[in-house]
């Protein structure tokens, strides 16, 4: 099967009575390979991906399960890059029972990934992204984003303000969009996908490759049925070929050419399900309201976060201003902070997926994530999390305050990072990491692992010869410059949870640190106390200590924290 290869006018065994067996359901792509799954490492993007994939199952196919050591030996890479494949595949898997999901850090080699899900995870590294939406209004843009921004002139079509100029929702791709684009590409690629899912059997042409039930289930690591995410119906249960399937009889493998019939059925209503929805947005009264599609700006709006109807809340828009979100507030288990700006945004929340784009001057709280979190296109952003893992890509001046449990990962074109330790707490925050199963004890903040400058999976022209430069890593915060982030709470009517301190254990250094500031504050409390000074002289050193508060205040950034003060 090959790319151009055109389906099959008709199938080898009986016509299906229905190729979509749940009402008012349609086919998705299961956007977290697509979103959090794309490695830019060179020797993962194969030229010929069917050839090569088949190549590595001959070869694999005594190991059902491969450790980092053989994957590196076979795809001759390094063991490092190996090892990344497996954290990041474990992250973006669609089973939750998968053993690999369910290792342990210190697990995850012992372990190693199912053989099929990892052939679909490498075929998938040749997918070229939409060119990510970004921000519509042109005043609110400017505001914030001045000419003279870092990015100008750095791959200018990916610029908020080159992006903004064009002014015309054609050229920045909705939620929507990205979807039938992701349906596109399976479309096209569905053939070879099922042939290396498929086994071969004794006959003639198409009906040399079957698909058994456990085949047809690992296609679900890329396409899904219903509208709850990892939730919905398995594509088992919702192909007509194994539904009425004896439960004490192993179910007859089907012609792969006619699971491959029905999906294509599936792929293009739904895609002509998305034509319809963006048309009637583009077409419609200004009022029209599309669940799926990231909200319109809401600087101004009383309404600044919008559900999606299939697992992710959409923060968009906020600017000079608090905002805050709990898990009752949320629709879903997965969240996107896109084009805020000048702001401090708490997400208080246990989460599976995070993304923050496009967002500058602002400092951003992420409750738990226990998947991943992708931060990319920020500029001068403060971002404090708990997580798994993150991706960080294409920012500056940026400093993140991290507990992560596997490296955080660079690409792109980054200047100017910090890293530093988890630095805060809430109330719930303990609960909320054990529901998504982040351990204090591991926290690799400090191991940086850098990959590509060029992000093959851009659909942009790159220049050539630069697509194995490595990232610009990130630097240690000083240990005099963390401080504790204090999270307010307004919060206190509600049921309080059990944590008091933040859970992740500082470093010696910043321990000393801490430690030191706190003494020698104490000390000039005293000083200040016991200093016989005259009522207007202490007038004079109160408002000499506060004007030297506030410069403090706007050089740290901590002045973004005094929104809080003018309500939610």
């Amino acid at each position: 099967m090959t790319d151009s290869a055109e389906p099959p006018s008709e199938s080898a065994a009986e016509p299906n009575p229905n190729p979509n067996p749940i009402p008012n359901s349609h086919i998705h792509p299961r956007r977290e390979p697509f979103e959090h799954g794309l490695l830019p490492i060179p020797k993962l993007i194969f030229t010929d991906p069917t050839q090569t994939l088949t190549q590595l199952r001959q070869k694999l196919v005594s190991h059902p399960r491969v450790n980092s050591a053989t994957l590196a030996d076979t795809l001759q890479i390094s063991v490092d890059h190996a090892r990344l494949v497996l954290d990041t595949l474990a992250s973006v898997l669609h089973s939750e029972t998968d053993p690999l999901v369910k290792a342990p850090p210190g697990e995850i080699d012992s372990v190693g990934a199912d053989l099929r899900d990892l052939i679909l995870f490498l075929y998938i590294q040749s997918y070229k992204r939409l060119l990510p939406r970004t921000h519509k209004d042109s005043a609110a843009v400017t505001d914030v984003w001045p000419s003279t921004s870092a990015f100008d002139g750095f791959l200018s079509a990916l610029s908020p303000l080159q992006l903004v100029r064009s002014n015309s929702r054609r050229f920045t791709p909705s939620q929507a969009d990205e979807e039938a684009h992701q349906l596109s590409y399976l479309q096209k690629h569905m053939a070879n996908i099922l042939s290396l899912l498929a086994e071969p059997v004794e006959g003639e042409g198409e009906e040399s490759l079957v698909l058994t039930v456990e085949g047809l289930e690992h296609l679900g690591f890329l396409i899904q049925f219903g509208d709850k995410g990892s939730e919905g119906v398995s594509l088992s249960q919702a192909a007509p070929f194994f539904a009425n399937s004896d439960p004490d009889m192993p179910a007859v493998p089907v012609p792969a050419v006619q699971v491959h019939d029905w999906v294509l059925q599936n792929i293009a209503s739904a895609l002509e399900h998305i034509t319809e929805r963006i048309s009637a947005k583009e077409n419609g009264p200004s009022s029209f309201s599309d669940n799926d599609v990231a909200m319109a700006d809401a600087c101004t709006s009383s309404i600044k976060g919008s559900p999606s109807a299939r697992g992710s809340s959409f923060i968009e828009g906020i600017s000079k201003s608090s905002y805050v979100r709990q898990a009752s507030d949320l629709k879903g288990s997965s969240v996107k902070v896109l084009n805020c700006h000048d702001s401090v945004i708490y997400i208080l929340a246990p989460l599976r997926y995070a993304t923050i784009y496009g967002c500058s001057d602002a400092t951003i709280v992420l409750g738990a994530v226990g998947k991943a979190v992708r931060i990319e296109h920020c500029e001068r952003v403060h971002v404090i999390m708990a997580a798994k893992r993150v991706c960080i890509a294409n920012c500056r001046e940026c400093v993140f305050f991290l507990g992560v449990t596997q490296r955080p990962l660079m690409v792109g074109d980054n200047h100017k990072l910090q890293v530093a330790p988890y630095n805060t707490h809430y109330s719930a925050l303990g609960e909320h990491m054990a529901e998504v199963g982040i351990e204090a004890t591991i926290n690799r903040w400090d191991d940086p692992l850098a990959l590509g400058v060029v992000d093959p999976h851009d659909s942009l022209s790159h220049p050539a010869g630069v697509s194995d430069v490595q990232a610009e890593s990130a630097s240690r915060l000083d240990p005099d410059q963390l401080t504790s982030f204090l999270i307010p709470n307004w919060f206190s009517g509600e049921s309080s949870g059990s944590t008091k301190d933040n859970p992740f254990p500082l470093p010696e250094a910043y321990m000393s640190s801490q430690q030191r500031n706190q003494k020698n504050l104490g000390e000039i409390k005293q000083l200040l106390r016991e200093a016989p000074l005259e009522e207007n002289r202490k007038r004079e050193l109160s408002c000499a200590l506060h004007l030297l508060f506030k410069d403090w205040l706007y050089a740290s950034g901590n002045i973004r924290q005094l929104y809080c003060l003018q309500g939610d």
